[in-house]
């Protein structure tokens, strides 16, 4: 089930949760260690070895984040981005001692093979936290009644966000739904990205858009927040995908914009963090924050221009 972001919601109706910057993961249990998943589908179990201690009834589901704490007790994704894809074992049970994660689970699914997701918000958290998970590696994080509070803390804090869901909510499977809202606290969206232009470095800027039947409309040049590891990394996943053409839409591109640019078949979502957007939706004051491997470029869209 996936949320919509907004405003914060208000009201006796209401739970909220803090928003952790981490990735979506379900576990599954068949009577051993659990089988991970990325929103994605994909199995991940491999990356986090420290969760195979977690025991539960077989045809037990849970819903998650998986989140990588950093000295100062918040989450940290650059860190975490170290753990999201690797498969060696021996690599990961050596990151799982220096970049340890801890699976934060806010949902039972379904619990000794019985169907929960029918169940409203407040009984599938009553059942969630009568399972008594609390490990050096997992554990539930609190919710609470009070928003605006909630709010306050999480920026305390320094967290990303917050979420709020309704008390008689039962869980969607694969829906966006509004009954799930998260707040940002700043401005982010996710992008495809369509090409790259090179600059002072080999990597310049990243030309990003969103999805339309005739291309991908442009949002604009993103150079900010491309570190010399993000440099590396970027162009190890966008050289394989060379284009001869652009993929977006005929004259959308601006010729300042794509003069010198390395057009890419247009399958990596990046998210980026901007202040707003200009009347014909670029992106202003844009950085570029990570690779969105669970999400699809056809998952993209404009987020309010306001």
């Amino acid at each position: 089930m996936l949320a919509t972001a907004g405003p914060l919601p208000e009201g006796p109706g209401w739970n909220y949760e803090f928003k952790w910057d981490g990735v979506r993961v379900l576990a599954l249990f068949g009577g051993g260690p659990p089988q991970l998943f990325a929103r994605s589908g994909t199995v991940v179990t491999a990356a986090y070895p420290e969760i195979a201690g977690l025991r539960l009834p077989e045809g037990t589901l849970l819903d998650g984040e998986m989140v990588v704490f950093d000295a100062a007790g918040r989450p940290s994704f650059t860190a975490l981005a170290e753990r999201m894809h690797v498969r060696d074992p021996i690599r990961a049970d050596r990151l799982a001692i220096t970049a340890p994660v801890t699976y934060l689970i806010f949902d039972v699914l379904f619990q000794d093979g019985m169907d929960h997701t029918g169940l409203p918000y407040l009984a599938r958290r009553e059942r969630l936290e009568e399972l008594g998970l609390a490990g050096t590696s997992w554990m539930v994080p609190p919710t609470f009644r009070d928003g605006e509070a909630t709010v306050a803390a999480a920026r305390e804090n320094r967290l990303e966000g917050v979420m709020a869901k309704r008390s008689d909510s039962v869980y969607l499977p694969g829906r966006r739904s509004p009954d799930w809202v998260k707040v940002k606290f700043d401005r982010t969206g996710d992008y495809v990205i369509g090409g790259w232009r090179p600059g002072a470095r080999k990597l310049g800027g990243l030309l990003i858009g969103v999805p339309t039947p005739q291309g991908l409309a442009f949002r604009g040049r993103v150079g900010g927040g491309i570190g010399a590891a993000a440099e590396k990394d970027l162009l190890a996943r966008l050289e394989p995908l060379a284009a001869p053409r652009s993929p977006f839409a005929p004259g959308a591109v601006p010729r300042e914009d794509s003069r010198g640019a390395h057009w890419v078949r247009p399958e990596l979502v990046a998210e980026i963090r901007y202040g707003n957007q200009t009347p014909d939706r670029r992106l202003r004051f844009p950085r570029f924050l990570r690779l969105r491997d669970d999400k699809t470029p056809a998952e993209c869209a404009d987020d309010d221009p306001t």
